[in-house]
Formats: C-alpha cells, structure tokens, sequence
C-alpha cells in the first residue's frame, strides 16, 4: 500500500481544533473543506461528528489519493470523495444543493494569492445556509496585538518563497468579508499563535 501523505502541523492543531468546532456547531449538518490537502483534518472531523457530512476539495488533485484512503481506512460514510475546487472560480460548482452549513478552510490565505481571500469570502457567502459558518484557521497579523517573533519570520519567509504570499492582517480580511456580507462573529485564540475566526451573514449575527 502507497504511504500516505503527512502533515505535522495538521496532526498537532487537529484536535485543539475540533475541539472549537464541537462547541460552535449543532449536532447535524453538511460541511464543505477548502484545501484539504492530506486529508487529516476532515478524517479527525468526520470521525468525531458522525452526524456531519463532509465534502473535502482542494485546488490540486495531488493528495486526493491519501484524502480516499484515510476515508476507507477509518470506513467513514459520511465523507464524500474529494474534488477539486478553486476558489477564484466563481461562482463554485459543487455537488447536491450546493449550499453548507460549515465552510471550513485551514492554513490557505497567507499561502495563496491576496485575491483568493476576497474570493473565499464571496463564494462562502453565496454557499453558505441561513446561519451558516464559514471557518478560517490560521495565522493572523493584528492592528492591536503585537505579532510574536516566530509569526514575524514566517511570514519573511512565505514573502520570499513568494511574493503573492504572506501573512493575512485580520482586519483586510474583515473587511473583505464584510463586502461579502459576512461579519466576524467569534476569534479564538489558538495554539502556536494561530487564530480560529468564524464568520457569518451580517443579519445572523446576535
């Protein structure tokens, strides 16, 4: 059997993670992942929210191999086969109704293009139910709060790797959101000085 592709990083947040989305979801309901990549993720997910339904999607096809073997090996039914999915290509085609009840996206916006962040936030909000989450996970610059020095070098070094990348500032990224019509409803403050936003159709906000 072909080994299957590893992230540590994925490993290490993936429950601290979960742990978040137990207390911000209901108990049922249909969820889409943007840039899956291994897979890890939404197997841990799917596992340890049986009543969830799981539509991982990534850019690149690269890993969709190790995403369906973690699925067969964990025998989950509730994770459909992976595709793939840009999210500069608006509007998204997707399957069954084409609208979720949690949009999940980890580690994407400070390693894609700055436009890919206007458009995940568009696309979530034409996809997302009545309600709806749409959850990005990650490092964050902040106005306010000063930036630790290992977030400081990472981003030097995601500007040099390319400089289409880098570390996203959480208010650009509000205020894409909210051209969307998505406002930020919840930060969480997560291990290794990354940040879980939640974010939702402004008129859903309490």
């Amino acid at each position: 059997m072909k080994e299957l592709s590893f992230s540590p990083p994925a490993e290490r947040n993936k429950q601290v993670i979960l742990e978040a989305l137990l207390k911000l979801l209901p108990e049922q309901g249909v969820a889409l992942e943007i840039a899956c990549g291994t897979g890890q993720h939404v197997q841990w997910f799917a596992t340890h929210l049986p009543r969830w339904n799981w539509q991982p999607t990534d850019l690149h096809a690269d890993e969709f191999d190790s995403v369906g073997e973690r699925i067969r090996q964990s025998a989950l039914t509730n994770v459909k086969p992976p595709q793939i999915l840009d999210v500069l290509s608006l509007p998204w085609r997707l399957g069954g109704d084409g609208f979720f009840d949690l949009i999940y996206c980890a580690n994407m916006l400070h390693i894609a293009p700055w436009p890919c962040c206007a458009a995940l936030m568009r696309g979530a909000a034409q996809h997302l139910t009545p309600g709806g989450m749409l959850v990005t996970y990650g490092p964050y610059l902040e106005d306010e709060v000063p930036t630790c020095e290992s977030n400081l070098r990472f981003d030097a070094s995601l500007r040099a790797r390319n400089p289409d990348w880098g570390i996203r500032r959480r208010e650009e990224v509000e205020q894409q959101a909210l051209q969307a019509g998505l406002g930020l409803s919840h930060r969480l403050s997560m291990p290794a000085n990354n940040l879980l936003l939640v974010w939702q159709g402004v008129r859903m906000q309490t």
